[in-house]
This record gives structure tokens, C-alpha cells and sequence, in this order.
């Protein structure tokens, strides 16, 4: 594939990622309450939460580490957006670009929710939130919180009291709510660590071939 239709199909693909993902997110903060619960199947759920921080939750630093995790966010998807720019004009492997074109793309649809969700959405909790509220939104600039919704509880099970450190503990697979942009950072990661472990071994490797011709 050349550069330009390369380059074509990258911003196809994170307009197509950041669009999928923010149709979902607001028709779920428009339309449901924080904790409220759709089965869609037994083992499907729309389960709407809000993410405080980083990854399942975690908050950091209050109000000052909200805009330093925000402003990492920007500062690291302008650092994939370079390399990637940067791997089309070298004509790098596509396997590899498209790896970082997900995680871009997932970061984007995060940092949304984050720079502007609390400024266009009211809170969410014991009402459903309206977009663009007269009274202004819940939070400042680059304090909003991220919008998580899918919810795959496969199977659950208690442990039996006798088994050590988990007895009689109840455990949950797959207990992690989450959005379409953590669907592509997750899915892109897999993808360069596939990249890096299997493909670029494979091209790094000089060819004896020719090697063994030259010599003769």
C-alpha cells in the first residue's frame, strides 16, 4: 500500500473509532443514570459508570493529578500521532502502524470525555444527564470523567473455604467495565506486542541468500 492511501486508511480508521465511540458514550449518558443496568444477555450487559482517573478507576493527585494525567494523555498521543506519521513516510511495516493507529485512536476517544465531558453534560447521578445544560456542566476544562459501559460477566463462582488466600471469596470473570476507545488501546497493544514479538524479527533478519552470493 502507498503512502497517501496509508495515510488515507489511518485517519478513516481513528475517525471511524473516535465517531463509534462517542455515539455510544453520549447515547449512554443521555439515556441512562450512573449504575443503571441493561441486559442485553445474560452475560452482556450496558453497565453506565463513570472513570474517576486511570485504568478501573484509580484517582490521582485529586484536582492537580486530573490535569497532569489529562495533559500526559495529550502529550503521549501526540507522541504516537508523530511515529506514526513518521513509520508511513518510512514505508515501516503496516502491521506496525495500524497497531499504533488503535492505540491513537482509543487514547482520542478518551481524552474527550476527560478535556470536555464536564463542561457539555450535567451529573449523571439520580437523573439522566442533558447535553449542553443551561447551567453549565459538572466539572471545569480537562476534569471531566470517562464514560464506561460494556460489561461481559461471563461466569462468577464462589471459592471453596478451603482453598488458601481466596476461600470463600467470590469471584467474577470478566468483572471490568469498559468503552470502545479501551477496546482499541487494548486490542492495538495486543497487536505491536504481536508486531514486535513475531513480524519484526522476521524483517530485522538479513537475507543469507544474497549474502552467500555476494561472498561467492
Amino acid at each position: 500500500m502507498d503512502k497517501k492511501k496509508l495515510s488515507r486508511l489511518v485517519i478513516l480508521l481513528i475517525g471511524a473509532i473516535v465517531v463509534i465511540d462517542q455515539v455510544v458514550k453520549i447515547l449512554v449518558k443521555t439515556h441512562m443514570q450512573i449504575g443503571e443496568d441493561i441486559a442485553l444477555l445474560s452475560w452482556f450487559h450496558i453497565h453506565f459508570i463513570e472513570n474517576e482517573g486511570f485504568a478501573f478507576g484509580t484517582t490521582i493527585g485529586g484536582v492537580a493529578g486530573k490535569y497532569a494525567l489529562t495533559t500526559l494523555r495529550i502529550a503521549a498521543s501526540g507522541l504516537i500521532a508523530w511515529l506514526i506519521a513518521k513509520y508511513i513516510r518510512q514505508q515501516q511495516r503496516q502491521s506496525l502502524i495500524l497497531s499504533l493507529t488503535l492505540i491513537l485512536a482509543g487514547a482520542l476517544g478518551n481524552i474527550i470525555d476527560s478535556c470536555f465531558y464536564g463542561l457539555i453534560f450535567n451529573e449523571s447521578y439520580y437523573s439522566v444527564a442533558t447535553l449542553f445544560p443551561p447551567e453549565g456542566g459538572y466539572a471545569p476544562l480537562m476534569q471531566g470523567r470517562v464514560v464506561d459501559m460494556f460489561y461481559f460477566p461471563l461466569f462468577e463462582l464462589d471459592w471453596p473455604n478451603w482453598m488458601p488466600f481466596v476461600g470463600g471469596e467470590h469471584f467474577e470473570f470478566f468483572s471490568a467495565i469498559f468503552n470502545v476507545a479501551d477496546s482499541a488501546v487494548t486490542i492495538g497493544v495486543v497487536w505491536l506486542l504481536i508486531d514486535q514479538l513475531f513480524i519484526a524479527p522476521k524483517h530485522s533478519k538479513p537475507d543469507t541468500t544474497e549474502e552467500t552470493e555476494e561472498k561467492e
